[in-house]
């Protein structure tokens, strides 16, 4: 015990105390605070160091983009295909100019503090990796077998389809969104050296995900429930890969 203005305190009950108090969580659950962003202010700084890094490195792209299969200068095997499974991670944080870099951070700018704000912050940025991993995988399952891509748009639009679940799961309006994305989906196919496959794979893992972290049923289980959800994801991308490189020609 020790004195207090009125009375007596014993440290151990409000120790006690204090852990009996539940902490607030979000619809999604996802711990309520005020500090929210960090995660997207995280990655928007990787994204911008590496793009300045890479601006005087002319072959990084080469070394580090998603490419299925080709072969580099010196006549050698290089890509997902030859075992360079890191660059299915890499091409997310290489972009290919300046407009390129400032559309994706624009948009993680704006819609990456929202998500982070309801999903809190583990499941936003497992949200984004998985959305990223699952561009990705889609660009080299589809993709021709020498076609290079970078750019973090996989994950970007992984987030549009995040935020037109979440919003729908809080009984928003998601007309603007929805108008969004059809923009963004038009110059997806429209504009050449854009790789839709990127953004259709980061848009479908992305709504995936968030559909299992909104609807997942409330309870002590819940959060159990989201890692398994997050697991199943990335063991899929996994088998896609391995059967992917299997078929690829000897």
């Amino acid at each position: 015990m020790r004195s207090a203005s009125v009375g007596f305190q014993c440290p151990e009950c409000v120790s006690e105390g204090a852990r009996s108090i539940r902490t607030p969580r979000t619809v999604f659950g996802g711990r309520v605070s005020t500090d929210t962003g960090r995660i997207s202010l995280i990655l928007i700084g990787l994204n911008v160091a590496v793009f300045l890094i890479g601006s005087g490195i002319p072959d990084l792209p080469e070394r580090f983009g998603n490419l299925a299969l080709a072969r580099s200068n010196a006549g050698e095997l290089i890509g997902v295909g030859a075992g360079e499974y890191y660059r299915l991670g890499t091409a997310a944080f290489l972009h290919a100019g300046l407009f390129h870099i400032l559309f994706n951070m624009f948009a993680l700018a704006q819609i990456g503090p929202v998500l982070e704000r309801a999903l809190g912050r583990w499941r936003f940025a497992s949200l984004y990796v998985l959305a990223a991993l699952g561009g990705s995988v889609t660009g080299y399952l589809l993709a021709p077998l020498n076609q290079p891509s970078v750019g973090a748009s996989g994950a970007i639009f992984g987030m549009f389809g995040a935020y037109y679940v979440v919003v729908r799961r809080m009984g928003g309006e998601t007309q603007s969104i929805l108008v969004l994305l059809a923009i963004n989906l038009v110059i997806t196919f429209t504009v050449p050296n854009i790789d839709w496959r990127a953004h259709l794979g980061g848009l479908v893992t992305g709504a995936v995900i968030a559909v299992a972290f909104a609807y997942a049923p409330t309870g002590p289980r819940r959060q159990q429930a989201h890692i398994a959800a997050c697991a199943g994801i990335a063991l899929l991308l996994a088998v896609a890969v391995v059967l992917r490189t299997a078929a690829l020609p000897g």
